[in-house]
């Protein structure tokens, strides 16, 4: 939960150690899946197999960021996917069809994305939509203004830098689109901690009205983390279209839940007002670790589904019963 001071600004109560605690049973769970696949397959403990866990979580990290700040306000956000298909797609027709610079591009790409973040927000504190219905309805639309973008089409080839974003090893260790994913939670995780703004988060989260009564602007500070989802999203995109060097408005299907599940599984709790970054960034670990044990184990990519959704319903159940005994 969240107390607010006498000048009406948030901050997140109880001790480092407390604030710890929330992350403490993801990381165990962690360490424990790593131990196990470590005995499991020769080939999970090696290099360039950790360095491919990393490569294959960008994706869903940097969305996980912004999934974590909705998250917090109490809300959820299930137009993910499909907000990644729509930038991918706008990126792809302004750079290849319309002849726009590549970078110009993925600016244009990003304010769609943004729009779409914005018309979200709106509709959730304006006209009063469910936040789950605001967020469906947007995951219908962006699909399909992505499907109309070149009528189903994928669209291939862009600039050899681009795709190299994905490929050349820095330091011959991470790639460029790793490094942007640990700048992102970087920068989320200094903003949480440091920020007025990131702790007016946890105000909102916790309790809306006194948040209001405090002084906080709740209208604004949820159409901004709405837009700020969406960009990440569309950021998240473009990342994903440097690794397949093209685009097609299939992307994103099922990311929503695997964006969500990672948030959960980090502790982070869905009625609002607690959880954190660290914690998230464990949850994206757990998932890209568990899929990558999974394939490493050639289990069915059906029955991994099955266990995913086992793992998130333990999570879920972990942290309603450590929240019950706090």
């Amino acid at each position: 939960m969240v107390a607010l001071d006498i000048n009406g600004q948030a901050k997140p109560s109880g001790t480092w150690r407390k604030k710890l605690s929330g992350a403490t049973g993801p990381l165990v769970g962690l360490l424990a899946l790593c131990i196990f696949l470590g005995f499991s397959t020769d080939a999970f403990f090696s290099l360039r197999n950790g360095l491919n866990i990393l490569d294959q979580i960008t994706v869903i990290g940097i969305m996980a960021v912004g999934m974590t700040f909705v998250i917090l306000i109490g809300g959820i956000d299930l137009s993910v996917g499909s907000v990644l298909a729509l930038s991918m797609m706008v990126m792809g027709w302004t750079a290849n069809i319309a002849g726009l610079p590549l970078g110009l591009a993925i600016a244009v790409a990003l304010l769609a994305s943004a729009v779409s973040g914005l018309i979200v927000g709106l509709l959730v504190t304006v006209f009063r939509v469910p936040a789950f219905i605001a967020t469906l309805a947007m995951m219908s639309a962006a699909r399909g203004v992505a499907n109309m973008i070149t009528d189903g089409q994928q669209i291939v080839g862009f600039p050899d830098w681009f795709m190299m974003l994905a490929i050349d090893r820095h330091f011959g260790v991470l790639t460029a689109t790793v490094f942007l994913m640990l700048f992102v939670v970087l920068i989320a995780w200094l903003f949480l901690h440091y920020r007025a703004e990131g702790r007016m988060l946890y105000a909102v989260g916790g309790n809306p009205e006194v948040a209001r009564l405090a002084g906080i602007n709740v209208q604004f500070v949820t159409i901004a983390v709405y837009v700020v989802s969406a960009v990440l999203a569309g950021l998240a995109g473009i990342v994903l279209a440097a690794r397949l060097d093209s685009v097609q408005p299939s992307s994103g299907f099922g990311y929503e839940l695997d964006t969500i599940a990672a948030v959960v599984i980090g502790g982070t709790s869905l009625s609002g007002g607690a959880g954190g970054i660290g914690g998230t960034l464990i949850g994206v670990l757990i998932i890209g670790v568990l899929r990558n044990g999974l394939n490493l184990l050639n289990v069915s990519p059906f029955l991994q589904q099955v266990i995913i959704g086992v793992v998130i319903v333990l999570a879920v159940g972990a942290e309603t019963m450590r929240r019950r005994r706090a």
